[in-house]
């Protein structure tokens, strides 16, 4: 029988194998009874078992409305509604063609709205299901990436900062492990961890210094737990309960294109109001026909389906960029991508690409060549030729160099990186930093390997930014010990008072530390990135001297080369282009970063580099004057680099940061565009990220930059052409009233136009490719309106001018003594093409249709066509005319329903061909940023 609490619920012991509470037994406890071995982990089998017991890991949401609501929805607008009213009481008044024509036009519209937001919804939810975490586990021997949901309890995971915890588990080893629990308990502070504690069954949540949870997140150090609970069974499950169905909040964008439609739908409605009134006073016909006229003029008239199609649009960019290698997590970082001006970026992996490789090493007796080339770990070690700079050919072997060995056993052991041979061929692969990947393949080529890590691995110090060190305590023989470190030489340097030469222990003097110094700076200007290696023996294991970095002895030096990637130097120029200003931000020795920027083209011969030092010593408002001479800034800390965000923002940049590193968060969030590397970054810096590098590739962002420029561009194009053809009915039917002309057309013959014209050529038009010069233009001021007040003035123009079009239509026929049936359907016939053919001119405003290539939108060029013929079967198929009251047509109006429609197309782009002032701007080279 299930156990059960005083409710009669099960009690959480049924969703996890262990019992009792976990907290409250050994790891080793713990481990037996979940029958996992320690080395091994969970066997494919067993995982896919558990995961059918115990479920997804994940924790469950309330459902969404219910799709009957969300297409019933559709038609609750005030105006819709007004408008099946009206077409209902005509159809009961004896004219049931017109009334059913009207309500099927208006489900139809309905249901086409329906499907472009479901559409956009299940875009958008693929682009999540994207973005979904992933967790460390061991699994048959190896430790793989797995998607967080698929663990189950009993999976062995591994812990270090940055990362969220992806569920409930007992820590079996840590070191230095401390967890920011303010989103399970509120402490704010981060509380340290102990997989050695043995605590109380009552011990309160709060109090678990032996267990990670859920909805944490690792803040420093490293471990490896066992999966306790997953899922809703988790702490974190059993309080939240059902998540309630999160609703998408609106962007900026989706807010201020809400106010516009606010402002729109006030105006439109007053010029309809004035309409009605007309054509009551002109006696144009009867009061319910007059009412029927005017609120579908102002369905047709509201741009109802503007808010669905750029959700749409949005969620169709989104998937090209990435395609683009870049995920965007939140909606307004593609509004505001456009208006990037400055791109913070780290060096390592992003400018260049992180494919480290140890060229040289230095040790107190030699100076090392390093053959062989990626990460298979073949290749030798060449000495130097004394008094020059070149190496022989002939390898030695470590084992006779003890200086050279004691530095790749640094390598191997200062280490969490592991290098395996690929599962599916092709190679060999690094899982964890590519920088320890590269010391690992290095020692590895002389046959060094940290044997037996996990169980001699005493005691662990990882890197931070502050310190520039990381640290690990080897267990030896007879209770010894043995600390190993790596680190920035200045770091080590300080840390050290000894130095290994020739086998033996000597004093690190000054003019030996200068001369270390020199070289470092030799090697950093030939662009390579230098760790400095230290050790240091302690008698007593657990003596607590033995745990701490001072007194170590200095080792040696390893230079490893990361070449720039080729398409970052062409992103500079492009960067440049564009008006934005790139700055690499790195904690790597200035030179080496001054060697790379060169190379890049970020700074010339003569610039010079800032360090976090030299920020130090400069207030906040000396910083903000400083930053726009410096493009790059080496040796900072994450303090620096949220000094150095905030200082760019304050003279008004809008400003894009990379990071990888926990420490990375504060700047990331603290910028307009936060940017997390996806395969190098860790879960707390992609959870404060804006986007994340599919391929931590800088040339990625500035790709992501262009494509969010083109998504803007686009919804400004279909905002144009919605408004601009809104316009064209409005002025229309006011012209007529105003005149006294009978109604140019029907109700059901606006619905129609409405209908065919505004939903597929505008969302044609949001899927426009970015114009070849778009990266030629400044950014777009974040707070410029979507439209600004010269494109509110053209829009009105080129309203004006499709109305003239469909105007003359009606006064050639009309005049000339046609019946009304005639002169309508020659109306009716040339403003749907009218504003079909003006769909070709909003492609861009300042280029030519032959500039933009007549098919480089194959979208648009099909929404036409299908629109046309539905136009086309509406006037000459024998149903369809008696739905929307059609005279059987003339051919002869043909002859000047074409030409009248084609003409206001043809003025548009005969004037995007005369020079103007706004054209020459817009074509004008950008200045180089900076």
């Amino acid at each position: 029988m299930e156990p059960v609490d005083s409710n009669g619920q099960p009690t959480r012991v049924e969703h996890s194998p262990t019992s009792p509470l976990p907290h409250a037994e050994a790891p080793d406890a713990v481990l037996s009874r979940q029958g996992v071995e320690p080395e091994r982990g969970l066997d494919h089998a067993d995982a896919r078992v558990r995961q059918a017991k115990f479920g997804a890991n994940q924790l469950e949401q309330a459902s969404p409305p219910p799709i009957w609501w969300r297409f019933l929805s559709q038609f609750l607008e005030p105006l819709v509604a007004i408008l099946l009213v009206a077409a209902i009481v005509s159809g009961l008044l004896g004219d049931a063609i017109d009334g059913f024509a009207i309500l099927a036009i208006v489900i139809l519209n309905g249901a086409i709205g329906f499907i472009q937001q479901e559409r956009a919804e299940r875009a958008l939810a693929a682009l999540q299901r994207l973005s979904a975490p992933l967790a460390k586990a061991l699994r048959e021997g190896r430790l793989q990436s797995i998607p967080a949901r698929e663990l189950v309890p009993g999976d062995l995971i591994t812990l270090e900062a940055g990362d969220s915890i992806p569920a409930d588990a007992r820590l079996i080893r840590s070191f230095g492990l401390r967890v920011q629990e303010a989103s399970l308990t509120g402490e704010s502070t981060p509380v340290d961890k102990d997989a050695e504690d043995v605590l109380d069954p009552r011990t309160p949540l709060g109090d678990r210094s032996n267990m990670v949870f859920m909805g944490t997140a690792v803040s420093a150090g490293t471990a490896d737990a066992l999966v306790v609970a997953t899922g809703m069974a988790t702490e974190l499950g059993q309080i939240a309960g059902l998540l309630h169905h999160a609703e998408r909040e609106p962007t900026p964008l989706q807010r201020r294109l809400a106010e516009l439609g606010k402002l729109l739908i006030g105006v439109i409605l007053a010029i309809v109001a004035l309409i009605f009134v007309l054509h009551v006073f002109w006696g144009g016909g009867s009061l319910l026909e007059s009412l029927l006229l005017s609120v579908s003029l102002a369905v047709s008239a509201v741009p109802e389906g503007m808010p669905a199609v750029v959700t749409l649009v949005l969620a169709i960019g989104l998937q090209r960029l990435v395609r683009r290698h870049a995920l965007i997590r939140e909606l307004p970082a593609v509004e505001t991508l456009g208006s990037v001006t400055v791109i913070c970026s780290d060096k390592t992996g992003t400018l260049t690409r992180n494919e480290m490789t140890v060229r040289e090493v230095v040790t107190g007796s030699a100076h090392y060549h390093v053959s062989g080339a990626g990460y298979e770990p073949s290749g030798g070690f060449h000495p130097r030729i004394p008094g020059t700079d070149r190496h022989g050919d002939e390898a030695v072997d470590p084992e006779d160099r003890p200086d050279l060995l004691r530095a790749l056993q640094i390598a191997a052991w200062c280490n969490a990186a592991q290098v395996t041979r690929h599962p599916e061929g092709g190679g060999w692969r690094v899982l964890g930093d590519p920088t320890e990947g590269a010391l690992v393949v290095a020692a590895r080529k002389a046959d060094v390997e940290a044997t037996d890590r996990a169980g001699r691995v005493l005691h662990e110090i990882p890197f931070d930014s502050e310190r520039r060190t990381m640290s690990v305590l080897v267990r030896g023989p007879d209770d010894s010990a043995t600390m190993y470190a790596k680190g920035a030489p200045e770091a080590i340097l300080d840390r050290c008072d000894r130095e290994w030469r020739h086998g033996r222990i000597e004093p690190l003097t000054p003019e030996r530390r200068a001369e270390i110094r020199h070289v470092a700076s030799e090697m950093a200007a030939q662009a390579l990135r230098v760790l400095a290696l230290a050790d240091r023996h302690h008698p007593d294991a657990g003596h607590e001297a033995a745990r701490r970095e001072e007194d170590l002895i200095f080792v040696g030096m390893v230079g490893m080369i990361d070449p720039p990637r080729d398409e970052a130097r062409e992103a500079v120029s492009l960067c440049r282009q564009a008006g934005i200003r790139p700055v690499m931000i790195t904690g790597d020795h200035p030179v080496t970063a001054l060697a790379i920027a060169r190379d890049l083209g970020i700074v010339g011969d003569a610039d010079r580099a800032l360090t976090g030092q030299d920020l130090d010593e400069r207030t906040d408002d000396e910083l903000a004057e400083l930053v726009r001479d410096v493009a790059v800034f080496a040796r900072v800390s994450a303090e620096h680099k949220l000094r150095i965000v905030r200082a760019w923002k304050a003279r008004g940049e809008v400003v894009a940061m990379t990071g990888d590193g926990v420490n990375d968060a504060p700047a990331i969030r603290a910028a307009d565009i936060g940017i997390a590397m996806g395969i190098t970054g860790t879960d707390v810096t992609r959870e404060a990220s804006d986007m994340v590098l599919t391929d931590d590739n800088f040339a990625s962002i500035v790709r992501a930059v262009e494509e969010g420029r083109g998504i803007f561009d686009n919804i400004r194009k279909f905002i144009h052409y919605l408004l601009a053809s809104n316009v064209s009915e409005v002025l229309l039917m006011l012209l007529a009233a105003v005149v006294g002309w009978p109604a140019p057309l029907t109700a059901v013959q606006l619905l129609w136009i409405n209908l065919v014209t505004d939903g597929l050529p505008a969302l044609a038009l949001g899927m426009e490719p970015p114009e070849r010069d778009i990266m030629r233009r400044p950014p777009r001021p974040p707070h410029e309106p979507v439209i600004t007040r010269h494109g509110g003035l053209l829009i009105l123009a080129h309203g004006a001018l499709m109305a003239t079009a469909g105007v003359a239509a009606f006064a050639v026929t009309y005049g000339q003594g046609d019946s009304l049936g005639h002169a309508r359907t020659a109306t009716f016939s040339t403003l749907a093409f009218t504003q079909l053919f003006f769909s070709f001119a909003c492609r861009s405003r300042s280029l030519s249709l032959p500039e933009l290539g007549l098919f480089s939108n194959p979208y648009l060029f099909g929404a036409i066509a299908v629109s046309a013929l539905l136009q086309f079967a509406a006037v000459t198929l024998p149903p369809a005319r008696s739905a929307f009251d059609v005279p059987a047509h003339p051919g002869e109006h043909w002859f000047y329903i074409l030409p009248f429609a084609l003409l206001p197309v043809t003025i548009v782009e005969v004037a995007k061909l005369l020079p103007s002032p706004r054209a020459a701007e817009r074509s004008r080279p950008m200045p180089p940023a900076g």
